[in-house]
């Protein structure tokens, strides 16, 4: 595993939700990095226990954490470790209830 799969491993592993977006929370710097984050505030997740990595201040992380997932899009959820997916499936599980059971929210 190249030092860049290390760092996202451990940021994945270590963290209960981490979102790589481009941008951050605040100041989201696309459309679908955007709608991820409303779709977890929607979720009910706590903006504070959520980990945010933008991928457009390290280039390293923006193409590993493609190769580290095999999903080619951005923005990219993980829940305990595990990969969810991009802002259509995250989309589609909160419209089915399916994504507030994985964050274990009632939002």
């Amino acid at each position: 595993m190249s030092d860049t799969q290390t760092r996202i491993d451990q940021l994945v592993k270590s963290n209960d939700v981490v979102l790589f977006m481009k941008g951050n929370a605040s100041f989201p710097m696309c459309g679908f990095s955007g709608r991820a984050i409303q779709i977890l505030k929607a979720s009910g997740v706590d903006p504070k226990s959520l980990v945010t990595v933008n991928v457009l201040e390290d280039e390293a992380i923006r193409q590993g954490i493609k190769e580290y997932s095999n999903w080619p899009t951005i923005p990219q959820l993980y829940v305990k470790g595990e990969f969810i997916g991009g802002s259509d499936i995250m989309m589609e599980m909160y419209q089915s209830g399916e994504l507030q059971q994985v964050l274990g929210s009632q939002g």
